[in-house]
């Protein structure tokens, strides 16, 4: 419900609710420990220090996310025993007021806006939707946003309403006094990414990369110097959508590496700990380096793949790759997590350009990784197909006659990956002017030196039978 511009609204301190509210900024938590996952899922650990009295007794947790997932609660503590939890996530706000006083009756403050006088009058709430309509005696009256100065004031604050989330918990306690306890539950709102930074020496072979990692809360709720340990990996819950436990983007892997990181483990996942202390705050984006790598090993590739045995109408830019490892030994030496990665290489004048970015997928430690950041301006190919024909009498065997030519407009060499895909069934390459490499069922590639300012061309045939 929207209210009226010209309303304001006013509440009792006297009629709060009685529970112990921190200011606003302050916080009800303490000491914080939040795991965050790669598919917006995140376990909150917060040790509250409680004073309680022997036997059963309500407490209540101000401060935890707004989007808590109150089946997966769990509270420690000597001897505690949980008798019932609930979570209040009405929040108090003034539309809330005024929807949890329908029925209800309130006072209307209204000022004279010639002499400034004030008028009281008691009304009772009839309906709010959209607009408020209410009984002022005898008359149904709706307030308008005619300008006039009126305020609202309510007698009480609704039960149920809460000025922040808050989970409230009937314990039996064994003894009084004072004692720590630990509140564990699960949360989605909080997620992370990797976002790399790449500058590359295209001369020098060598890439500076520096790694950030950017978290996220739109969990409802800041997390106040928190212990902060990402997981590279997504855990699987039974509230992932339908069920389904959706794989991660396919990494631009070449190889996959076989080299264990240095970090901490976790199952199959890995850890990825800040290294101080940090406040999570609501609506914020932070951004933290894991990744300072100097003079990575680094390189320029072309690669075209050509996904029929067809005709392109018009020559087609090769993709620009940029290739490296890994690996503990002429490489990053660490594993990636999924992440973007943008490339920068300096001008001529000195200063960074962006060229590309691209996004990868879990690494390990040890892979040849080639990233697609671009399409080459000057470096061409264009598939023909030079003749067709079928081999047998039933129509399940062609021999289709194929011409690549490629083009090089700029001033120096290059090598070009040219590949063939859609290889699929019993498919033969049959004659080639340069030998290919079959790097599996589905897909040839051959590789193609093409001259400054040239052009070469590459012939195949293939016999298909389907």
């Amino acid at each position: 419900m929207r209210l009226s511009l010209g309303i304001a609204l006013a509440v009792s301190a006297a009629s709060l609710p009685a529970q112990t509210v921190p200011p606003p900024d302050a916080s009800a938590q303490g000491d914080v420990a939040v795991t965050i996952y790669n598919n917006d899922q995140a376990l909150v650990q917060d040790r509250r220090e409680l004073s309680l009295p022997g036997g059963r007794s309500r407490q209540e947790f101000p401060d935890v996310s707004a989007r808590i997932r109150p089946e997966t609660v769990t509270l420690t503590g000597n001897g505690l025993g949980i008798v019932e939890q609930n979570f209040d996530y009405d929040l108090l706000s003034p539309s809330a007021l005024m929807q949890k006083a329908v029925g209800e009756t309130i006072t209307l403050v209204r000022i004279n806006p010639a002499n400034g006088a004030e008028t009281r009058e008691r009304a009772r709430v009839l309906a709010a939707n959209g607009g408020v309509v209410l009984q002022i005696g005898d008359r149904i009256e709706v307030l308008r946003d005619d300008g006039l100065p009126v305020r609202v004031i309510f007698d009480k604050v609704p039960e149920g309403l809460r000025p922040r989330p808050t989970l409230s918990v009937t314990l039996e306690a064994p003894r009084g006094g004072r004692q720590p306890v630990t509140l564990t539950y699960l949360t989605p709102g909080l997620s992370w990414s990797a976002d790399y930074v790449a500058l590359f020496d295209e001369r020098a072979g060598r890439m500076d990369v520096q790694g950030w990692i950017t978290l996220a809360n739109e969990s409802g709720t800041t997390y106040r110097s928190a212990n902060t340990v990402l997981v590279a990996g997504a855990a699987r819950t039974t509230s992932d959508r339908g069920g389904y436990y959706p794989p991660p983007p396919p990494p631009p892997m070449r190889r996959a590496g076989t080299e264990t990181a240095g970090r901490e483990r976790l199952g199959d996942f890995y850890l990825y700990p800040l290294p101080e202390r940090t406040t999570i705050a609501q609506k914020q984006q932070k951004q933290v380096s894991f990744l300072d790598v100097s003079g990575a090993p680094a390189a320029r590739a072309y690669e075209y793949r050509n996904g029929w045995l067809a005709t392109a109408e018009q020559p087609q830019s090769v993709n620009s790759v940029l290739r490296f490892s890994t690996g503990r030994q002429q490489g990053l030496g660490d594993a990636l997590p999924a992440g973007t990665v943008r490339v920068y290489q300096r001008d001529s004048r000195g200063n960074p350009q962006f060229v590309g970015e691209s996004e990868i997928g879990h690494t390990p430690m040890g892979s040849d990784v080639g990233l697609t950041i671009g399409q080459a301006f000057d470096v061409k190919v264009q598939p023909t197909v030079e003749q067709r024909t079928r081999v047998d009498s039933g129509g399940t065997r062609w021999r289709t006659a194929m011409r690549y030519r490629l083009t090089n407009a700029s001033p120096q060499p290059v090598t070009v990956d040219l590949l063939q895909s859609g290889l699929w069934g019993d498919t033969r390459i049959t004659a080639e002017s340069q030998k290919s490499e079959r790097r599996s069922a589905d897909e040839a590639v051959w590789r193609v030196a093409v001259p400054a300012n040239g052009e070469a061309t590459v012939t195949a045939t293939f016999d298909t039978r389907f």
